[in-house]
């Protein structure tokens, strides 16, 4: 999970440099490398075998496919209807939901120091976007809560699903389901060739292996612990755009930043004492 939290916190990095102004065919032309990438990677682990794969995840990898590109969605749709602060504090908010669902439907009971970092986490995400917060924009913050809810059932299924498939080809599907929802949108394409070159390698790390990485964690993390760990975007994402771009965070959100990044690295201290002292 660090590893997909490393690669989604570059969006920012690409999106920035970008001279496409247009969300929906951001959101299309990514998808199509993230779908073209994710085929490619199956192609080369099952050789000959990669169709069957990609059909045995049946109406499950559909399903997870969906609500993953509902995460795309809800995402786009919320930065255009809402502020950038008020929709990450609310995505912020995913490892609650994947808490809760986790427990709900898969009966993994979440620790009390991971409940705890949760709660400290959160707190630091809203000292880092405070100062942009506005409480009026009701619709773009139910769009907002709408990523973390559907991230949050994907992982429930992908954990139910992981222990008789490689739902793997899900993110494929993902992929595909985004490209035919938001083509209607990005009509008539405009791309320049150097807009492709950065969507290309945004689609195929940042969003591809990402998600890749994400889906095969969930064979090994309980849901909470996915949930948490999805943090890691959150905290490196400005300090990216501050190297790449110059976009200086303020004071506060570095001190947000700190305190998640100290929330997440002390809830995996104690799992790890915890785990010598239990052995």
């Amino acid at each position: 999970m660090i590893g997909a939290g490393l690669c989604w916190s570059t969006g920012g990095i690409f999106v920035r440099n970008v001279a496409m102004t247009d969300a929906w065919e951001i959101v299309l032309w990514r998808s199509v490398f993230m779908a073209a990438f994710l085929f490619a990677v199956l192609a080369w682990w099952h050789r000959g075998a990669v169709w069957s794969k990609i059909a045995a995840v049946g109406a499950a990898g559909v399903l997870s496919g969906a609500l993953l590109a509902c995460t795309f969605f809800f995402f786009i749709l919320s930065l255009t209807r809402n502020t950038a602060a008020n929709t990450f504090v609310l995505m912020s908010t995913g490892p609650f939901f994947v808490a809760v669902l986790g427990l709900v439907f898969l009966g993994e009971r979440v620790p009390a120091r991971t409940w705890m970092a949760m709660a400290v986490a959160l707190a630091g995400i809203l000292l880092m976007f405070i100062e942009g917060l506005d409480a009026g924009r009701s619709i773009g913050n139910l769009l907002a809560l709408g990523v973390p809810a559907a991230f949050a059932f994907n992982v429930v299924v992908l954990r139910k699903m992981h222990t008789s498939v490689d739902m793997v080809p899900s993110v494929m599907i993902a992929g595909l389901i985004s490209i035919a929802v938001a083509l209607p949108f990005a009509w008539p394409l405009a791309p320049t060739a150097r807009d492709l070159a950065l969507l290309a390698p945004m689609g195929m790390i940042q969003l591809g292996l990402g998600c890749l990485l994400m889906t095969q964690a969930s064979r090994y993390l309980p849901a909470g612990e996915i949930g948490l760990f999805t943090l890691i975007e959150t905290i490196l994402a400005p300090i990216w755009v501050w190297i790449g771009v110059g976009e200086k965070p303020s004071e506060l959100a570095l001190a947000g930043g700190v305190i998640v990044f100290g929330a997440l690295a002390a809830n995996e201290w104690v799992g790890f004492r915890q785990a010598r002292a239990g052995g």
